[in-house]
């Protein structure tokens, strides 16, 4: 941060194009079909009671606390976390890291940090889109099944869900943004120069990901609860 002059701009700007624009799409359409399948389980349990009406408040706090954001890191370290690790492994199998060594490079400053910067720019971003697309897809299904009015959704969204939901989900973001980064560079350096070595890195990458995202949430998820977020 003291030295701006040496940011990787266009390293930046490329890895945040395949990072998050690429991936937004698929963050999209799942999240709008996770949401509809939410609201149809809802509405289902909520009937016996006779207050499918707050199937909506149901799909606004899944998705603006959890689903958000846990859908589009899972995605991101099953599509990005591996294709870092990839990148890396084949540029050590082929020396290309050693050669950078070589020239007087920080293979951290040329390769890892513009990687991680762009993830904690573009998880935010998706995660923000999963949660309205989320959100589009139950009201849709409440609009269709439930017969509940698009009026009547933006009343309760308006007055029932508070701005504090959203903020949780999005302060998420970019901690899962750098941890899965920083897994996904650090298995790329372990891979030796075999592919057998590089693909094996690859898949622990993904895995170990999924699991600290998964893990980071339930940890987040107890401290906001004691905290009254």
């Amino acid at each position: 941060l003291a030295t701006p002059w040496r940011w990787r701009i266009t390293s930046l700007v490329a890895h945040v194009h395949q990072t998050g624009l690429n991936a937004l799409p698929i963050v999209a359409l799942l999240t709008f079909l996770v949401g509809a399948v939410v609201a149809f389980l809802g509405a289902t349990i909520l009937d016996d009671f006779g207050a499918t009406i707050y199937t909506v408040n149901l799909v606004a706090f899944s998705f603006l606390r959890e689903f958000g954001v846990l859908l589009a890191a899972i995605l991101l370290a099953g599509r990005t976390a591996s294709a870092f690790t990839a990148q890396l492994g084949s540029m050590k199998a082929n020396e290309e890291i050693d050669a950078l060594r070589t020239f007087g490079l920080s293979p951290v400053e040329l390769l890892v940090i513009p990687r991680v910067l762009a993830m904690v720019v573009s998880l935010p971003i998706l995660t923000f889109v999963g949660m309205i697309s989320g959100i589009v897809g139950g009201s849709l299904v409440c609009v269709v099944a439930l017969d509940i009015s698009v009026p009547q959704i933006l009343n309760i969204l308006e007055t029932k869900v508070r701005v504090v939901h959203l903020l949780v989900g999005l302060g998420k973001a970019p901690i899962f943004a750098f941890v899965i980064a920083v897994i996904g560079c650090l298995e790329g350096f372990k891979a030796s120069g075999s592919a057998q070595s590089v693909g094996e890195h690859t898949t622990s990458a993904v895995v170990q990901s999924i699991f600290m995202v998964i893990l980071l949430d339930s940890i987040a998820a107890i401290f906001f609860m004691e905290m009254g977020w």
